[in-house]
Order: structure tokens, then C-alpha cells, then sequence
């Protein structure tokens, strides 16, 4: 198989020590909210980076970004950083 839909669960390590999982491809606004954790947002698509997260050190912007597959199954999300917000 192959596409998105072969990919399995990923372990997600979120910032406060929570650990939840997910699918590639989910929106990581929704992961998050599963997990007990809120992501801020401003404008929704994507401009604004109100909802920049790392996740494995590379920035990402949550409210456009689905979780990505991960060859060791693991993810490390820490919150973003940005000075102006």
C-alpha cells in the first residue's frame, strides 16, 4: 500500500510531558484538542503564525498543517516561540 493511508499511528510528545497519538494527516489543531491541549490560533489560515509549533524542530503552523508520518513512529511537538504575540 501506499499514500497517507498506509502510514501508522505516530506517538506524539507534547510540551507539559502529555503523550497522545495520531494518524498522518490529521489536523494537529484537532490532535491537540484530543489531547487536552489548545493550540492558539489567529486568523485560521495560515498568516498570522499565532499557532506556529515545532514539531521535531521544524516550524509549523498548526492551523494549516496536518501531523506528518514519522520513520521511528515518534513526534516531539514544543509550542512556538514568535516575540509579537
Amino acid at each position: 500500500m501506499t499514500g497517507m493511508g498506509s502510514q501508522g499511528p505516530v506517538t506524539i510528545h507534547w510540551p507539559e510531558g502529555q503523550i497522545s497519538s495520531a494518524l498522518p494527516g490529521q489536523d494537529w489543531l484537532e490532535v491537540a484538542a484530543a489531547a487536552g491541549l489548545a493550540i492558539p490560533t489567529g486568523c485560521l489560515g495560515g498568516s498570522c503564525g499565532a499557532c506556529e509549533i515545532e514539531v521535531n524542530g521544524e516550524t509549523q503552523r498548526a492551523c494549516i498543517a496536518q501531523v506528518p508520518a514519522s520513520p521511528d513512529g515518534t513526534l516531539r511537538v514544543e509550542w512556538g516561540s514568535d516575540p509579537y504575540w
